[in-house]
C-alpha cells in the first residue's frame, strides 16, 4: 500500500484510506482475505502474510507502507493490496515494479520460471487513475492484433476507484468504497455489507484502542 495519510491528528477522525489505520485493518487475517476476494469474485480460503513483509512500517518522510497478502487458494494465487490516495503520474510504472518485487521474492536466480504462482496487483485508489468514470480497472497482457489471445503469464492488475460513476461493480463494492472515504458509523450502518461491517468493527477497535492512539500519536511526531 502506497498513500499519503489524512491530514489529522485525532486517530478518531482517521478514514479507512488512511496509512495507519488501512495498514492496521489489513493486518487482520480475515478481513485481508474478504477484500481481494470480494473484489476479483473469487473464493479465497486463507491468508497468509510473507514473514518478511508481515510488519509494515510507515516512514516520516515518505509515509509509505507496502503489505502483500499471501493468499493461499487453490493454485497459491498471490495477491498484492495497496491503497492510493494521490495520483501519480509513475502509477504504471509502480505496477510493474510490484509486480518484478513479488516474482524475485518467488523464485531465487537459477530456479525453474515454472515456480511462479499466479498473482493480481490491486490498487485501491481515491481518485479515477484513468479518468474513464469506472469503479474497476482490470489489465491483463493480450495479443493487440487479436484481443482475444491472452498471453497466460497469470499476472492482472486491478484498479478500485472510489470516484467511479459507471454501474459496473455491485452494491457491496460501492459501499466499501463509500465507507474508505467516510469511515463513520453512519456510512457502516447504512449498508447490510459483511465486509464494510466486519471493517467497521476492526476500524472501531482501532480507534478506542489507546495504544494504538499512542503508535498514532507517536508516529506523527517523528
Amino acid at each position: 500500500m502506497l498513500f499519503m495519510a489524512d491530514k489529522t491528528n485525532i486517530i478518531q477522525e482517521l478514514n479507512l484510506a488512511d496509512s495507519f489505520l488501512f495498514g492496521k485493518v489489513m493486518s487482520d487475517t480475515e478481513i485481508c482475505r474478504m477484500v481481494p476476494e470480494k473484489i476479483l469474485n473469487v473464493p479465497i480460503k486463507k491468508v497468509e502474510f510473507p514473514v518478511t513483509k508481515k510488519i509494515t512500517d510507515i516512514t516520516p518522510d515518505s509515509w509509505d507502507i507496502r503489505l502483500d497478502a499471501c493468499i493461499n487458494d487453490e493454485q497459491d494465487t498471490i495477491y498484492s493490496v495497496e491503497m492510493l490516495c494521490c495520483k501519480d503520474e509513475n502509477l504504471l510504472k509502480k505496477a510493474r515494479y510490484f509486480q518484478c518485487n513479488i516474482d524475485s521474492d518467488i523464485i531465487l536466480p537459477g530456479k525453474r520460471c515454472t515456480k511462479l504462482n499466479k498473482s493480481y496487483i490491486i490498487f485501491i485508489c481515491t481518485f479515477d487513475p484513468f479518468s474513464d468514470g469506472r469503479h474497476i480497472y482490470t489489465f491483463e497482457n493480450r495479443c493487440l492484433e487479436n484481443l482475444s489471445l491472452t498471453l497466460g503469464d497469470e499476472t492482472a492488475e486491478i484498479f478500485i476507484s472510489t470516484k467511479g460513476k459507471k454501474d459496473d461493480v455491485d452494491d457491496e463494492i460501492k459501499n466499501f468504497l463509500a465507507y474508505i472515504e467516510n469511515s463513520t458509523d453512519t456510512c457502516a450502518q447504512q449498508t447490510s455489507s459483511p465486509l464494510v461491517r466486519a471493517i467497521h468493527k476492526r476500524v472501531t477497535e482501532i480507534k478506542l484502542d489507546k495504544d494504538m492512539e499512542l503508535q498514532y500519536m507517536t508516529l506523527l511526531q517523528r
